[in-house]
Order: C-alpha cells, then structure tokens, then sequence
C-alpha cells in the first residue's frame, strides 16, 4: 500500500507525518536544511525537531539539502518466532516511511505501538568512508535522565547508572546505551539495533549551548593498539584515524531507536531491539539455553570434600557431578584452564580429554572462558580443536570496545562459532544490538555490573541490581551471574575474593532467576553451597530459561520490580526490592482459572536482621486471589504456579 493518508501519513509541503498503528505516536519529518525530525505522543509533542545525516568523504553530506525523489508508506503485521527468548511469538506491527533521496540514498522511519525507529539506506557504488553520523535528540526542557557514564570508549558497559538532568551531564562526558529520558509523563530509551561493521553509539550533551540537547558521538576507526588493561586482556587504541568507519557503499545502517513507555513497567517488557534486526541466517535448532555451574566467582572452594581444590581434575569432576546430579545443562572452565595467550596450550594441572570424555559421560557439556585477542588470533585451529573434545561454548571476555574494529569481531566469532555449533557468551563486551537475533548461538551478553563486583566492590547493591531491569536488559539477555548464597544486610557487607558475598537477601539472589533473563544462565556460587540449601536448590536447577510468555506485572524504577514468566503450563513469578522494606498483593488475573499449587521462596521474618533466612512455602491458590509477599530490606522472592487438576 502507498497511500499516505491510509497509513495516517500525509505530505504538507516540506513536511511527512507516519504515525504508529494505534494511532497515539506520530513523526514528522521536515525537510529543509537538512532532515529533521520530531516526537508526538499521546498528542503531546516529546521531542523537538532533531536533525539526520551522515558526513561521507566520497558521496558527501547525506540529508544536507535534501531532495526527495519518492515517499512510500507500508504496513507490517507479523508473529516472529525467535529460537529462543522472553516469549515464543513476538507480534511484530508497525507503519513504515521510506524517503528515496537525491544522491543514492534513503531514510526509513518505523513507528510501532511503543517506539520508533529510524535508519539510513544507501546505494551507492564503492566503498564509503564515514567521518561522521549526525545524531541528536532535541528537548524542550531540563529532563530526567538515567545514564551510564564511561570514561571512554575503551568501555566494559559495567559501571553503575547515575540519574540527574541533562543540564548536569559533564560535557566532556560519554553515556553507553540504552539510555533514559524522563519527561514526567512518559520514559524514551534511546538505544540502536542492527548494528553491523559501525561503530557503537553513545550519547554526550554539546558544549556552548544552554539547551536540551542529547548528541550521538562514536568511536573513530582505531589506527594503533598495545594489550594492556586486567593482565593484559584488552587491546587497547593508541591512535584513532579521522573517520569512525568504512564501509560497503550498498548497505543499511543501524536502527536509531527511541522506546516509549507510559509507565515504568513497560521498560521492562519490551522486544524493540530483537524486532529491529536482521533475521537468523541459519537454522538454530541445535542450540540448547541452559543452566551452568561455574567456578571463577566462588574461587573453585569446596567444602567437605577430600582432596585440594583448585584448577585440577578432581575439582572440575565435582562440578561435572553436581551439574549431572541437578540436571543442569553446562560447566564454564574460566580463566586458567588454559594459557590465556594460548588456548591449544591447556594448563597441566588438567587432563583435557579426560574432562570432557567424563562430562559426555555425565551428560554435561563444557563451555571455555577465551580471551579475545587470543581467540581471534586462534579461531581456525582452536574451534576445530573445541568440535574434536566436544566443547559447547566460547565465554569471550575482554573485548571491551564498540568501534567498527570491535563489532566486526563480534560477527566474525559469532558465524564462525556456529559453524562449528558452539554457543557464544561475550563478557566484557558492549550491549546487546541484536546480534543474538542474526546469529542466536550468541546465547548471552554480560555489559553489566553483576555479581563479579562483589569480589572487590561495595557498590553492587539491590538499588542497581533493580535499575538494571529497567534498562539494560532493554537491550536484550543478561549474563549477571546470581546465586550468591553468601548474604548481607545493609552496613554489614565485606569485600572478599576468595569468599565473596552479595548484598541483600538470598531470596533476592534467587529472585533474579526469573526476573534476569539470560538463556545461558549461571549458578555463580560453589555446588557445596547449594547442597547445602535443597530447597535454594531444587527451585534453581528446576527453573526455565528459556520461556513461552512474559508479563511485567508492577514495579517502579529504583525501587521494585516483579515479573511473571510461562514456560509450558507453569508460570513463574520473580520480584526484587531495593533497600525499603515493601509489601505487594499481587494480582494472579493472568493465570489460567483454576486451582494452582503455589511453591514460594520468600524473605524470612528476621531477613532485616540476617540476610539469608527465607521461608519455603507450598500453599493452593485461584487466579482471583490476591497473594501477599512481603519483601524484606534488599530483599525478593521467587514463586513456581502449576495448575492442579480439578
């Protein structure tokens, strides 16, 4: 269909309107200067007119002095099935604008239901040299913002998030995405998808102007690099060159993203970055999310048992064991399985080949922490060494950058991975952009502060732990590594490496199991902790990680969240508390009438007071009741419902 006014689009002069197709979110693109475009929703203006262009050395200023050719409005209503994820069918439904221009070029705009999006197409012959992409969201007033402040673009997407005004970013300040505006009424994440051999986008306010104004800056094309960083990990950029990329002259670029959400809840639920980019390029049926015991964070410690643990045989076939005993899918080997800078050197403390062979035996597959320098280097041999001993998975940590350099590795791992079908796990990476889509053995990402920090920070607390749902996992999976059965209150928390503790509850470590999505989730403390828990235990090893349904049910930014999950017939309930003591009724009207059996791990009543005591409860309920919770001081709670029959 072209019919502008059928789609509630028209053509004014200069000015292009498309509007979402519940009709309540409305762009207009202006054509001037330049290409200019603007926010509505709910008939309210959100954002001011924001230009468009992209600055190349060989076809020149794209969307300077525009000069339209055609305009084009169509309709999209369609059910994604994703190989894995949040949900089992994903509505996919918006209007689309494509603007063909002068000089071989286009913009699409799509509006959806909540959100928009938009991005450059060119077709243009050659290769392009990219000095610069114009991005910039133009406010009207002083908003709220909730960023994630890095220092540079040699960033590992895990500090903390701050929340303050725009007027108060420092101007020589970067901020990852997503990103958050809070005009009072609605929140937009800013955020991009579909992002391949480009660099990665952040945000910065520009100097000497008093206005509103959010600009996108990126990382310019590295010319030279030394290893340097944690032990030598990283590769770290010396010199940039005066472009931020190169590339093909017939391509798309990434989605410039902007989601809407009325309330705070629908941050959490929201599929706009997986429904932005490209499809699966293969078929994914082999790959199998999963559980993982893992050994770095706990320090390899085991208590009662009868030998030294530590990098060794012994120690590694007690995991395997706990893993087959719980049904738990994977085992991480991290770092110092092998030399970090040679990884078809493993270290002589273990016996490779004895290792897997006993996993197969055990029904257990193993997954290898890499770095990434190393692993780039090593590809060919090491992946065909990896299919040989029956390996699962690469963790590949380290990266920590987003320009064109970087994310061209992102995409070479990942095809080069499945081609030998193992699963990715990038840690010390930038956000999700929906490479998990395209390639979906790339099965989970980190790019956020988790339970690593404990080992060596004060400053993991439940606040952040509950800000992280509202907006990083906007970007998609999350690899925090919860399970933490060591526990704190507030003012009593003590940094340990070897013997590392969380803050808050332990209900709010197992609360995480179902709210934290992560199809490749961890069980980051040792077997011998849980084992001492059955009943921790039995609910983590049985809970799903990959699911056919998700509803947020309530929350608030900074304060709470709960979260509701189907796998098959069950459901799964999941809430996490920031340090004030709260208490929910929660409604059950999305369950299926009936009588449900209602397993509950909750806060106990001294958890104020020592932060590992829980009660585990079994109690029948109906869809109509209202099922009260309370969630201690850092605290949460986790609930398994199965329909009984009647």
């Amino acid at each position: 269909m072209t019919n502008l006014i059928f789609f509630c689009s028209s053509a004014s002069g200069n000015n292009l309107q498309v509007s979402s197709p519940d009709e309540t979110i409305q762009v207009t693109i202006r054509l001037t200067d330049k290409v200019y475009y603007n926010l509505s929703v709910d008939n309210e203006e959100v954002m001011w007119y924001s230009p468009i262009s992209i600055v190349t050395e060989e076809a020149g200023w794209l969307g300077r002095n525009p000069k339209l050719l055609k305009s084009k409005v169509t309709s999209t209503d369609n059910i994604i099935n994703p190989v894995w994820g949040i949900r089992k069918e994903i509505p996919e439904k918006y209007n689309e604008l494509k603007l063909d221009f002068e000089g071989g070029y286009s913009l699409i705009f799509r509006v959806y239901d909540d959100g928009i999006a938009y991005r450059f197409r060119t077709d243009i012959n050659g290769e392009l040299t990219i000095k610069n992409e114009e991005v910039e969201y133009r406010f009207l007033k002083d908003f709220d913002i909730v960023a994630h402040v890095v220092e540079n673009y040699q960033t590992s997407f895990e500090e903390l998030y701050t929340k303050m005004k725009i007027s108060e970013i420092a101007e020589e300040s970067l901020s990852s995405l997503p990103f958050i505006v809070d005009n009072g009424k609605i929140k937009l994440a800013i955020t991009e998808s579909d992002l391949f051999s480009y660099p990665g986008m952040y945000l910065s306010k520009p100097g000497n102007t008093n206005m509103f104004y959010l600009n996108g800056t990126f990382a310019a094309y590295p010319k030279t690099w030394e290893m340097g960083g944690w032990c030598q990990f990283e590769l770290k950029v010396t010199e940039r060159l005066d472009y931020i990329a190169k590339v093909e002259g017939k391509r798309n670029f990434p989605w410039r993203t902007i989601i809407v959400a009325r309330t705070d809840i629908e941050l959490v639920d929201n599929n706009m970055v997986y429904k932005l980019a490209r499809p699966a390029e293969f078929d994914g049926s082999w790959i199998k999310p999963g559980k993982v015991t893992w050994e770095w964070w706990n320090a390899w410690n085991l208590e009662g048992v009868d030998f030294e643990t530590g990098i060794n045989n012994k120690t590694y076939k007690y995991y395997i064991d706990f893993a087959s005993e719980n049904g738990i899918e994977y085992l991480i080997m991290d770092e110092g399985w092998s030399d970090q800078f040679d990884v078809l050197l493993p270290t002589p403390m273990i016996d490779m080949e004895h290792i897997t062979n006993y996993a197969e035996s055990k029904g257990v597959k193993i997954i290898l922490w890499v770095v990434w320098h190393t692993i780039d280097r090593q590809m060919d041999k090491a992946f065909t060494l990896f299919e040989k001993w029956g390996i699962a998975g690469v963790k590949v940590d380290f990266i920590d950058r987003d320009d064109q350099l970087a994310i061209e590795f992102y995409e070479r791992l990942a095809k080069e991975a499945a081609k030998h079908h193992l699963l990715v796990n990038f840690h010390g990476c930038s956000k999700p952009t929906g490479l998990h889509r395209t390639y979906p053995n790339v099965i989970n990402f980190e790019a956020v502060r988790g339970n690593e920090y404990n080992k060596f920070s004060e400053n993991e607390t439940p606040d952040h732990n509950v800000d992280v749902v509202y907006i990083r996992m906007i970007a998609g999976p999350m690899d925090y590594t919860p399970g933490a059965m060591r526990n704190s209150i507030l003012g009593d928390f003590k940094i340990s490496y070897l013997n590392p503790m969380s803050y808050g509850t332990l209900c709010h470590q197992i609360g995480m199991f179902v709210v934290y999505f992560a199809p490749l989730q961890m069980l980051c403390d040792a077997p011998t902790a849980y084992e001492n828990q059955p009943d921790i235990l039995n609910f983590i090893t049985e809970v799903p990680v990959n699911w056919d349904e998700t509803k947020a049910l309530e929350g608030k930014f900074g304060e709470y969240v709960v979260i509701a999950r189907k796998s098959g017939s069950d459901w799964y309930i999941g809430g996490l508390n920031n340090w004030n003591e709260r208490n929910l009724e929660l409604d059950l009207s999305f369950l299926d009438p009936g009588t449900w059996e209602a397993e509950i791990l909750s806060d106990g009543i001294n958890a104020n007071r020592v932060a590992s005591d829980h009660q585990y409860i079994k109690k029948k309920i109906k869809s109509a009741d209202k099922l009260k919770i309370t969630m201690k001081n850092g605290g949460g709670f986790a609930i398994k419902l199965e329909r009984m029959s009647e």
